[in-house]
């Protein structure tokens, strides 16, 4: 698939311009090992090492869309794998305040690098099921693993009017965190690689 064509489908998925023009800019081919470059722009998810992958972009579109994105906000994603949802929440998201956190060494090192010359993106090499503690609270968090429950530690990790989207089993879940009761909703027919707990 040419990077044209993932843009039209985009487009007639309905995303947001934002979200569109940020799928343009950002380019998923540096994101990718290089034996997928050809595969780039199809969508579908791609193997990264160490049995995680880059989400396929509709899915990404999908999260991005439901997180609400707006600028001069601070953002947190757990499990920031290759680097490439960071880098397209800076795209959307002006002026903010970026971290990801991630587990594995050698894709915190990747990443770093290819993100090397956006100084407000801060890549933590980390166990994210516990989600920031150090740099909370976060006005969104975005999970990019699956996780059997909301964890609660991440929750207590966002602002009141905060935006969590976490894969929960097979479904995205959206929670709006409020002072009396927060606005939880749904989404099903999504796989993602699981979040790891140490405990």
């Amino acid at each position: 698939m040419m990077k044209e064509n993932l843009i039209n489908y985009l487009k007639n998925q309905e995303f947001p311009d934002s979200i569109i023009n940020a799928f343009k800019v950002i380019d998923r081919r540096y994101y990718v090992p290089e034996e997928f470059e050809s595969q780039a722009y199809a969508n579908i998810a791609l193997p990264i090492g160490y049995g995680q992958t880059i989400s396929q972009p509709y899915t990404i579109a999908f999260m991005l869309m439901l997180l609400e994105l707006k600028d001069n906000i601070k953002i947190l994603e757990v499990g920031s794998g290759s680097g490439y949802v960071l880098d397209l929440i800076n795209n959307i998201s002006k002026n903010s305040q970026i971290y990801g956190i991630e587990r594995i060494k050698d894709l915190v090192d990747k990443s770093k690098k290819v993100l090397k010359s956006k100084s407000n993106i801060n890549i933590i090499f980390g166990d994210g099921s516990k989600g920031l503690i150090d740099d909370a609270p976060f006005d969104r968090i975005l999970v990019s693993a699956s996780s059997d429950k909301i964890p609660q530690k991440i929750l207590d990790q966002l602002t009141f009017g905060g935006i969590l989207v976490i894969p929960v089993k097979d479904k995205i879940v959206v929670v709006k965190k409020n002072y009396r009761e927060n606005v939880v909703k749904e989404y099903s027919g999504f796989v993602f690689v699981p979040l790891i707990d140490s405990n």
